[in-house]
């Protein structure tokens, strides 16, 4: 009899772990394709990818390149990332476990012999077989999940080095603006002082000087206001490479930086496998679709085995003789009778559940798509802008000149110096912002397109 027990168990053993999956099977959902992007004007190469290019290859800035290393090292959002994602992992081994027999062990010793529980010392194992495939959906969902979690951190990480870069070409214009003010500042005042003496010697209205006082008085309002800009970036910046707010080192200005002009651009759908958080998003409806198939098999009977082996007995000093030795082995089954629709409602929720993450990947996808649309007219837009205000600049700079000159041999009236001068400060800062958004319109194109982050 002891013998057909082992048989039977061994035979569950082997048997059941392998029974059948229910659920459903997981089907990739359609995605709307195209051929190519609305704004790349070169072709599309499906044999390239810019996830080959690493981050620090696209900068030319030993001081922004160390502080993109020291935020990915310090930064708190991505410790935040990193300790979900071994959460997750150790919430997988949990589930792997659930796939195995539990093993324990019991005691227990009593010195009246009139007690009702004898002294005992027991060990035993219990297994509920997963025949209908409950915790292999259950592991299947975590390890999409943990597969998730790693995207999430990678997305975290985009952000953090393109944020830092952003910030950085920022703070270089808020520096190259502050130059660009106390120069014109500078300027004015040289240009007050001289129209300050001429007043005084009765060679010029008092409206000339009351106009460059209030020029200058204007420049000097602008300074104070770009430092407090300055300020609140670095503190900015601090932050996101998880320091005290202080002051950042300045590497490059924006003219000197260099940044890759040109990307691999392949075909939309190859952002499936570049963006993480488009793979985030798949996985999670992977994980969820894989809870579907737990929800179903929790409305199927459950199959569990145990053994017992140990001793037992009324009298401590008897505990361990042959006599008190007992063992037995044991196989039950457990399931649903009615419940008024209870599990075959958790199964429609774990359905609508699978549902909606399905139409956040679809969603994420035609976002991600728009992005790189977005970002690659950006970089070709700001390119011939750039051009043009650079002609702008030149032309103002001429035209100051001139007015300057002919307003001291007397041939016009200061005003006409004033206007001159506005518009070359304005084209100067306009400048100024542009060459920052064009490298930062780079950055985004980068991230937008899936690049490389990871080390």
């Amino acid at each position: 009899m002891k013998t057909l027990k082992i048989l039977l168990v061994i035979f569950l053993t082997a048997v059941f772990p392998y029974g059948c999956m229910v659920g459903p099977k997981y089907a990739k959902p359609e995605q709307p394709q195209a051929d190519s992007f609305r704004y790349n004007h070169q072709p599309a190469d499906t044999t390239k990818s810019v996830t080959t290019i690493k981050w620090s290859s696209i900068f030319n800035d030993d001081v922004l390149i160390g502080l993109i290393e020291k935020g990915i090292q310090n930064n708190y959002d991505l410790k935040i990332a990193i300790a979900r994602l071994e959460q997750v992992q150790a919430n997988l081994g949990m589930a792997k476990a659930d796939l195995f027999p539990v093993f324990q062990y019991s005691g227990q010793v009593n010195s009246a012999e009139t007690f009702m529980q004898p002294s005992s010392v027991f060990a035993n194992i219990s297994w509920e077989l997963d025949f209908w495939g409950k915790y292999r959906h259950q592991t299947k969902a975590l390890q999409n999940e943990l597969l998730a979690s790693d995207e999430a951190r990678k997305v975290v990480l985009s952000n953090i080095v393109s944020t830092i870069a952003t910030s950085y070409f920022e703070l270089r214009d808020f520096d190259n603006q502050l130059e660009i003010t106390i120069h014109t500042l500078e300027t004015r005042q040289k240009a007050y002082d001289i129209i300050n003496e001429r007043f005084i010697s009765g060679y010029v209205a008092e409206l000339d000087k009351v106009q460059i006082e209030q020029q200058v008085a204007i420049a000097e309002a602008n300074i104070p206001l770009i430092k407090r800009q300055i300020t609140a970036l670095e503190n900015s910046i601090s932050i996101l490479v998880g320091q005290v707010p202080q002051p950042i080192p300045r590497g490059k200005t924006n003219s000197e930086l260099l940044i890759l002009t040109e990307f691999p651009t392949s075909v939309p759908s190859a952002l499936l496998e570049n963006r993480p958080d488009v793979k985030r998003q798949e996985y999670l409806y992977k994980a969820a679709f894989e809870r579907i198939g737990v929800a179903q098999a929790l409305r199927y009977p459950s199959f569990n085995i145990g053994a017992l082996a140990g001793f037992a007995s009324i009298t401590v000093g008897d505990l361990f003789n042959d006599g008190s030795y007992t063992q037995n082995v044991g196989a039950g089954v457990a399931g649903p009778i009615f419940n008024f629709g209870k599990n075959k409602r958790r199964v429609e929720v774990n359905r609508q559940i699978a549902e909606e993450m399905k139409f956040n990947f679809q969603k994420t996808y035609l976002t991600a798509i728009s992005e790189v649309e977005n970002s690659l007219q950006n970089v070709a837009m700001f390119k011939e802008e750039w051009t043009a205000r650079n002609r702008q600049v030149v032309a103002a700079q001429k035209n100051y000149d001139l007015s300057n000159a002919r307003y001291y041999n007397g041939y016009v009236s200061y005003l006409e110096v004033l206007d001159a001068q506005r518009s070359l400060f304005e084209a100067q800062l306009s400048l100024s912002q542009l060459t920052q958004k064009q490298l930062s319109s780079m950055v985004q194109l980068y991230k937008a397109l899936g690049g490389g982050w990871s080390f």
